[in-house]
């Protein structure tokens, strides 16, 4: 497997005031999310202090908590790397995520007032741009933002709790099929918002459950 490296410039050094353990481990986490550190990517302390501009210890206790998070594995006698997720853990991942945004979409349909909808209208301009484009990550980044605005609107912190605990591993399963999806994602998300719109709930649940199920099936062609 290839080592940590990155392209110069990727990774900005991290300033030093602040709890440096916590920022170690969000720069790292984003940096897989993103998948600027792909899966089976071999993590090398020393290489990774070197970007990040810090020494091996927080480093190295990042990488611990990775592991027990499920983000990355440590093997005995060969050092850490990044976790290649399965096809079954893809799947019930994203089943769980079509019940929690079907839900979320039919109670914005009965909460979310007119600014809430304007909001959608401009995450989708910014998406459609996104994919115009070609900027598989900004669209990525913007189609998250879009999925949390809707469970925002639905007004249920419990339920947006539990999304939030998917949601990075949601965006991991999503960039690769990003520029797949591509246009058809935010013509989706145009219908999610004239449902909601309308109030209609059970038209709103229903477009987001095939939504969310059109990127399930995606993901397994792609990895097919």
């Amino acid at each position: 497997m290839p080592s940590a490296g990155l392209p110069q410039g990727t990774v900005p050094r991290l300033e030093r005031p602040g709890p440096l353990r916590e920022r170690v481990y969000e720069a790292l986490l984003e940096l897989i999310t993103t998948r600027a550190l792909p899966p089976g990517r071999h993590l090398v302390e020393s290489e990774l202090a070197g970007h990040l501009g810090v020494s091996r210890q927080p480093v190295r206790e990042a990488l611990q908590r990775l592991d027990t998070e499920g983000w990355v594995d440590l093997r005995p006698a060969q050092g850490a790397f990044v976790h290649e997720p399965t096809e079954e853990e893809a799947d019930q991942l994203l089943s769980v995520r079509t019940l929690l945004e079907a839900e979320a979409a039919r109670l914005a349909a009965a909460n979310a007032g007119s600014a809430g909808i304007t909001a959608l209208e401009e995450l989708c301009d910014e998406g459609e741009r996104a994919v115009a484009a070609d900027d598989v990550d900004l669209a990525v980044a913007t189609n998250a933002a879009f999925h949390t605005k809707v469970m925002e609107l639905a007004g249920n912190v419990v339920l947006a709790e539990l999304a939030g605990q998917v949601d990075r591993r949601v965006r991991w399963y999503y960039t690769p099929v990003a520029r797949q999806r591509g246009e058809q994602s935010w013509i989706e998300h145009r219908e999610l918002i004239a449902a909601i719109s309308a109030r209609d709930e059970r038209r709103a649940a229903e477009v987001m459950r095939a939504h969310t199920e059109h990127t399930r099936r995606t993901h397994h062609e792609h990895e097919s």
